[in-house]
């Protein structure tokens, strides 16, 4: 089946359904365009690049753009973005800017917004989070649709991105900051990638499919939690005890995630210093705290600022 069979069999580019593609320029993000054109239609395909201003070649890449959507006969919206001063991870601020910026259109106009990460990037991903995380999660990887974002090109590898251009005559840009070793995800680009391919040519898709089983067995586990706290916000210590350590550890996990409403990754690891607590509270990390009174286990967001104070006979932690 070749690569236009393969993204039209995942439904994520319906025929005459609005999609707007995040364009950078680049092999994956060209291949990504051409192939929504043909499957959405001219009409219903548009464009999205953003100018972060940081490279030289930054007004190049625009022009490149402007000429390719020309090209394939595709709106393009262009959007300047000025980084902050205080701005952390560059590579971070970068992903919410045009992702933001993608999302209001796609909302104005009834659609879906489309990236074009590839298995090779699904691949990256994993390894980069289980490296840097501890848990299931960092096997899931991307999801090929979250709400209004699709990711068509999961299931294809970089070179076949690459292979699709050169066989439809479309040229592309190559950003020099890919290969920056600076960035950590470029290092397991350069080299964690190539590595897997050398032991089994079809690495990057097993990865991708491996993390969409775990995905489905998670949605299971998700259940099961579900079952265990019976709409609750809370759990009696007792019970938690009782449960399979794993299970108890989801336990931990959602209500520290409910609390403080973001990934709390290091609170399943405190499941023991919460069984062996007593009435007391105590800091889960990650801007959650829990509180156990009265043998029930709460969890709440910590105070910015604060740690939560030791229970009676506890270290503060």
């Amino acid at each position: 089946m070749d690569l236009l069979e393969r993204v039209r069999a995942t439904g994520l580019l319906p025929a005459c359904e609005p999609v707007v593609v995040l364009l950078s320029g680049g092999q994956d993000s060209v291949c990504l365009l051409d192939l929504a054109v043909r499957l959405a239609g001219p009409g219903a395909a548009s464009a999205l690049h953003v100018n972060y201003g940081l490279r030289d070649a930054a007004g190049a890449d625009e022009g490149f753009c402007r000429a390719l959507c020309a090209q394939l006969g595709v709106q393009l919206d262009v959007q300047a973005a000025q980084r902050p001063d205080e701005a952390g991870n560059l590579q971070a601020w970068a992903r919410d800017v045009r992702l933001g910026a993608g999302a209001q259109l796609a909302v104005g106009r009834g659609g879906r917004l489309a990236t074009g990460h590839t298995a090779s990037d699904q691949a990256e991903t994993v390894l980069y989070r289980l490296a840097a995380s501890p848990g299931r999660r960092a096997l899931l990887g991307m999801a090929e649709r979250d709400g209004l974002l699709v990711r068509p090109l999961l299931r294809v590898t970089r070179p076949e991105t690459a292979a699709h251009c050169t066989a439809r005559g479309l040229s592309w840009r190559a950003d020099a900051s890919n290969a920056d070793p600076a960035f950590a995800r470029n290092r397991a680009r350069a080299g964690l990638v190539p590595a897997l391919r050398e032991l089994h040519p079809s690495a990057e898709r097993n990865v991708v499919r491996t993390a969409e089983l775990l995905r489905d067995e998670a949605a299971v586990l998700d259940e099961v939690v579900d079952t265990a706290l019976a709409g609750r916000d809370h759990i009696a210590v007792a019970h938690l005890a009782a449960l399979p350590p794993a299970l108890a550890r989801l336990v931990v996990r959602r209500l520290a995630e409910g609390a403080a409403g973001r990934l709390c990754a290091r609170a399943p690891g405190r499941l023991d210093d919460i069984l062996a607590l007593g009435d007391g509270a105590l800091d889960l990390g990650d801007g959650a705290r829990a509180i156990v009174n009265g043998g029930l286990l709460r969890v709440e967001r910590t105070p910015p600022g604060r740690s939560a104070p030791a229970a009676a006979g506890q270290p503060a932690t």
